[in-house]
């Protein structure tokens, strides 16, 4: 909320979208080139650059570089939190590998969830944790793991799984009271968060039902690659591990803080010890295997554990199915998003401090001439600004304060605005590779954004909604009227 937003006006709007038109080609080539590997290291070089053009363009119109600089520091300070939670589901990870939590979760969903099903009941599952817990980021790092495992051993293809999770991760995140973006769009409009839900849902509803109906088409009809024997797999991963149901105690004690409303990286580190208690407990011969020992001390447990916190492991199995699945990189798998992240928010510091966000806003918000029009900004600038400032609170913040008076004026209730910030700038972050909300989601499901982008049917659908319903006037409530939905 006290995000300072700079304006220049020296700057044109064809000067702010030189370095925005520059990154995009950069990537596309930089993709066409490396496809999937783009993002081990030569994206993240690419941001840069995409930094360096709107440094010059910033020189050219009298911007400081310690300005430029000021606004990096900053940018990057607001990520130190997202960066710890992900170093966090790298170590939570681990150990829930080592001590048998995914794995048990693996074989118990292979019982339970058969391959009809499976995508439907991937999407409910993670909306009512995400609704539970308010966080689209720890639904994904629990419950998310464990289905991507469940769905690569069923043979679905994994773009398709974790488009699944997302959908149902951002449902909930999107209209739980306890979500940090769901209590920030209405701060920024000027409406109450429980006005601001309601009006939301006239909206989601429709479109997850439609995604719901897009899943169960896919899951009856989706032609699953391989012929996966389920015997043989439950069979595998108990000649591998000790399978217990006790070890769900561990994901459900982090759910549980979550939804006490305790810090996610409080929650997560909680859930690292705990599974590395139980590891001790459930999976000696795992510990043993990791350490290279055959008898268990304390040291070579602590060892064991540790290589599962920081590091990669491979817990030996002769199944290929489940061999990706009993492999874990831990933190250091986290530090090439991480390495995104960070050169993201250098591109969008430098956009930020020599004025392009803002321009970008200002013109769009110039375009906004009708109602349609105004929403139809909105939900540009909110899709831009994901793009451009690689960051969804910007993509909330940055429309809300601009167009908070355009809305006023033209009779409109805050509670439009609050919506289309949601049905934008919340939901469609997750579907920037270079965003964090990409970036994290990418790196904690192991599958590249575009891979699941196409399946993200609730994150690609969600504006489309709100400028329907803007379109045909459906539910679009004035200031003067004062009834409940």
């Amino acid at each position: 909320m006290d995000i300072k937003i700079n304006k220049n006006k020296e700057l044109s709007i064809t000067e702010a979208m030189i370095p925005v038109i520059a990154l995009v080609l950069l990537l596309g080539y930089n993709v066409s080139v490396y496809g999937d590997e783009a993002l081990s290291g030569s994206n993240q070089f690419v941001l840069l650059l995409g930094a360096a053009v709107a440094a010059i363009v910033g020189f050219f119109n009298k911007v400081t570089y310690q300005k430029m600089m000021e606004e990096v520091a900053e940018n990057i300070r607001s990520t130190v939190g997202a960066i710890l939670i992900l170093l966090m589901v790298g170590a939570l990870a681990g150990t829930w590998l080592v001590s048998g939590i995914i794995p048990s979760m693996i074989y118990y969903g292979l019982q339970i969830l058969s391959p009809a099903i499976f995508l439907p009941a991937t999407l409910i599952i993670c909306s009512i944790i995400s609704i539970a817990t308010g966080s689209s980021w720890t639904t994904s790092a629990t419950v998310g793991i464990a289905l991507i495992g469940v769905g690569g051993a069923l043979g679905f293809d994994l773009g398709m799984v974790a488009g699944a999770v997302i959908s149902g991760a951002y449902f909930g995140d999107k209209l739980s009271p306890m979500s940090d973006t769901t209590n920030l769009a209405p701060a920024m409009a000027g409406t109450d968060l429980f006005t601001h839900i309601r009006y939301m849902t006239l909206t989601t509803i429709p479109t997850y039902i439609i995604n719901l109906i897009l899943f169960i088409i896919l899951g009856l009809t989706v032609d699953i690659k391989g012929d996966v024997n389920i015997a043989d797999l439950l069979r595998d991963i108990e000649a591998s591990f000790t399978i217990s149901a006790w070890l769900f105690l561990v994901p459900a004690t982090v759910i549980g803080l979550i939804v006490k409303k305790t810090e996610p990286l409080i929650a997560l580190l909680t859930g690292t010890l705990l599974a590395a208690v139980f590891a001790v407990l459930f999976q000696p011969h795992i510990l043993n295997q990791i350490a290279g020992v055959e008898r268990m001390t304390f040291e070579s447990a602590y060892k064991a554990v540790m290589d599962a916190i920081t590091g990669k492991i491979v817990v030996p199995t002769d199944n290929k199915t489940l061999a990706d699945l009993f492999t874990s990189g831990g933190m250091q798998k986290m530090l090439g998003t991480i390495w995104l992240i960070i050169c993201a928010m250098v591109f969008g510091g430098i956009m930020d401090a020599i004025g392009a966000l803002a321009r970008i806003s200002q013109t769009l918000l110039k375009l906004a001439h009708t109602t349609f029009g105004l929403f139809a900004a909105t939900v540009g600038s909110c899709l831009a600004l994901n793009i451009t400032a690689s960051d969804q609170y910007l993509a909330i913040v940055v429309p809300g304060k601009m167009f908070a008076k355009a809305f006023k004026e033209k009779g409109l209730a805050p509670e439009n605005l609050s919506r289309t910030l949601e049905d934008s700038g919340t939901v469609t972050s997750v579907l920037i590779p270079w965003n964090t909300c990409g970036a994290y989601q990418a790196g904690t499901l192991g599958v590249p954004t575009f891979d699941y982008l196409p399946y993200a049917f609730f994150n690609i659908l969600s504006p489309f909604m709100t400028l329907l319903f803007a379109a045909f006037n459906i539910k679009i409530r004035q200031l003067v009227i004062d009834e409940k939905i």
